[in-house]
């Protein structure tokens, strides 16, 4: 069974003559392991489709399944608790939390969930992530590369089903951005993390397995493998 099941998804914003339909019947799903990238213009509809499917907006219609659960179904609470298990978000600007340090930061959505931590498997990801000499600094005292590490981090660190990554390069040089990259690829085989990215970065889109193009709220291309980097 597919990791992710997205079905017929709708989102409309406002009603009547002034209604604006951002996403409109959107289906696809994604297999364990894979690497997507969702491609499109400003205002295609790409950035909402990632919202729902990480479950911190709710569709007009359509659901969106993560290992058998309809997660549009949840209530905000329900919804929350899995997120956390089950979804790591990366964003452009890492929304971390200044106050704690990056190891902190990476360790977060498991003290949320008031699991004990797993010093093995923080270091292991400190390691991966580059930041094992920098775990005691804080946000304010990392460049932008090392903040969006210490993101990838904390969306690692509770092995989550799916990993989503709105531009996670947009705010960074692009030899940077290259370093990012390579990193999320690296966690998307050496732990078999299922990874979508959302980018306008051709050569980004290029690296994935497959490229989901939309387009005014709806799909107009998906392509896998060899055509994928055309």
């Amino acid at each position: 069974m597919p990791i992710l099941q997205v079905s017929n998804l709708t989102k409309t914003y406002g009603k009547g003559d002034t209604a604006v339909a951002a996403l409109a019947g959107v289906s696809f799903e994604v297999d364990k392991g894979e690497f997507v990238a969702i491609v499109g213009a400003s205002g295609s509809g790409k950035s909402t489709l990632m919202h729902i499917i990480g479950g911190v907006d709710t569709p007009t219609s359509g659901s969106v399944s993560i290992n058998g659960n309809d997660i549009c179904k949840l209530n905000e609470s329900e919804s929350a608790i899995f997120r956390r298990q089950n979804i790591g978000i990366i964003y452009q600007f890492y929304n971390l939390i200044p106050t704690l340090t990056a190891e902190e930061n990476v360790m977060l959505p498991r003290l949320l969930d008031n699991r004990k931590p797993d010093n093995d498997k923080l270091n292991a990801i400190l390691k991966t992530i580059g930041l094992t000499e920098r775990k005691n600094h804080l946000p304010s005292e990392l460049s932008g590369g090392q903040q969006q590490r210490v993101s990838i981090g904390r969306a690692l660190i509770n092995d989550p089903a799916l990993i989503l990554a709105d531009e996670p390069t947009g705010n960074l040089d692009s030899k940077t951005s290259k370093e990012i990259i390579e990193l999320l690829k690296l966690s998307n085989k050496q732990y078999e993390q299922t990874l979508i990215i959302i980018t306008h970065d051709e050569k980004i889109a290029a690296q994935a397995d497959r490229v989901i193009t939309i387009e005014d709220g709806r799909i107009i291309r998906d392509t896998k493998g060899e055509e994928a980097g055309q």
